[in-house]
């Protein structure tokens, strides 16, 4: 009885790492609300510290049990040898070294969108660039071999739908190196073959304990939605991809089995499987 109780009210310590350089956003407030009823559900005591990487160069330090380093605007090209860049490339490789240490409890990180990019410039699993013209949406994710096996995808549809949120991608992934890191591709972007651009890589797993998105696993349904209706993001959508495109987003926002599902499979799962 007591052992029980005791699992049923452990602390657990988690750390969001802002990357927003202080720009509005919806990404902040889903993670905290996923994180929040995460906690609640399984009945854990829950602390909780965000720290603002870009404006004020915060990190967290190794006392905390999971990480997730949220997305943000602007290039991860243009951050490279920046103070607040050079520190989290800093924080990362402290984790890494925790992590290969024998007899210390792993501590696992999620990294989303530009978070993701920057992961994958560091480890040099792909080409980081700019995108013929930007993304924002519902999208289908098409999974691979390995993301069909991959835990945190477990329950999710082929494809899945995703909110999908970037001016740059990654491309032309160096399977090799990726093995070579202990990871694996897990998911890329929808086929167009009516174009002639590659499919961006949107998931990969770096190794055990470190996984990331292009795409924004925290996006829920009435975040996206609002933005969707703004004048300016709705302009730039009808005019890059049409009305009908426009509309058909606007559906996946009200369908149940899209974008809501997947943030009720991707984080949680991470979060549950994070304390094993």
């Amino acid at each position: 009885m007591f052992a029980q109780n005791a699992a049923v009210f452990m602390q657990i310590k988690i750390a969001i790492l802002d990357l927003y350089n202080g720009q509005p956003n919806e990404g902040m407030r889903c993670l905290q609300e996923i994180v929040t009823n995460w906690a609640q559900q399984q009945q854990h005591a829950l602390v909780l510290n965000i720290f603002e990487v870009r404006q004020q160069v915060q990190l967290p330090d190794l006392s905390y049990d999971i990480y997730i380093s949220s997305g943000g605007p602007g290039s991860p090209l243009s951050g490279a040898d920046s103070k607040w860049e050079n520190a989290w490339i800093n924080w990362l490789q402290k984790l890494e070294a925790w992590n290969n240490t024998s007899g210390n409890k792993p501590k696992p990180v999620f990294f989303i969108c530009h978070s993701f990019q920057l992961a994958c410039k560091y480890y040099k699993v792909g080409q980081v660039c700019k995108r013929h013209s930007a993304a924002f949406g519902a999208f289908p994710v098409h999974q691979l071999q390995a993301g069909k096996q991959e835990t945190l995808f477990q329950g999710l549809h082929d494809p899945f739908y995703a909110v999908d949120s970037r001016n740059y991608q990654v491309v032309q992934p160096d399977l090799n190196r990726i093995q070579e890191i202990g990871g694996q591709l897990l998911a890329i972007e929808k086929e167009r073959p009516h174009v002639p651009y590659e499919r961006a890589i949107m998931a990969i797993r770096f190794n055990k304990y470190f996984i990331g998105t292009q795409f924004h696993p925290e996006a829920d349904a009435e975040g996206t939605s609002k933005h969707l209706q703004r004048e300016d993001k709705k302009a730039a959508i009808i005019e890059s991809y049409g009305e009908e495109k426009w509309h058909s987003m606007m559906e996946a926002m009200i369908n149940p089995e899209k974008i809501n599902h997947t943030q009720q499979h991707i984080l949680p799962a991470f979060l549950n499987n994070a304390l094993l």
